[in-house]
């Protein structure tokens, strides 16, 4: 797909854009601030997606050890460009960066994109149970 640029640079991401985007239309981030949104951009790694005229069309962050695991995270595809391919152009960057790392685990949760991750070897947990959080409800996306 030509046309777009993904880069892992946190310095060329639009920061503006993407604070407006997970807070305001997102099911996972709404009303996130933009203090702890950069604090997950510092703390992983951050995918963004560019076109041609470098406006940011999409978004995503990894986190890992780089060894064992990883956390796919606050994937965003503006909706303005859904359904031209750049998720699954996002997606085939992720995983070839990931294949590199030898992992032996990969997760994400989705409410909404389970064929797209299917199409890269994801599925359901096979033990769900054996799977554990800890919330604090207080603390803001």
């Amino acid at each position: 797909m030509s046309g777009f640029e993904i880069s892992t640079d946190p310095a060329r991401l639009d920061l503006d854009w993407l604070h407006e985007r997970l807070s305001t239309d997102t099911y996972w981030a709404t009303g996130r601030s933009r203090e702890r949104m950069l604090r997950t951009i510092e703390n992983s790694v951050p995918y963004g997606v560019f076109a041609a005229d470098g406006t940011q069309v999409a978004f995503a962050r990894l986190v890992t050890d780089r060894a064992t695991f990883a956390w796919l995270s606050d994937v965003y595809v503006d909706r303005s460009t859904r359904g031209s391919g750049v998720g699954k152009l996002l997606m085939e960057r992720i995983m070839a960066d990931v294949e590199t790392f030898g992992l032996r685990r990969m997760v994400l949760a989705t409410d909404d994109a389970h064929e797209l991750y299917r199409r890269y070897g994801f599925e359901a947990h096979p033990k769900p149970e054996m799977w554990m959080e800890r919330r604090w409800e207080d603390n803001p996306a």
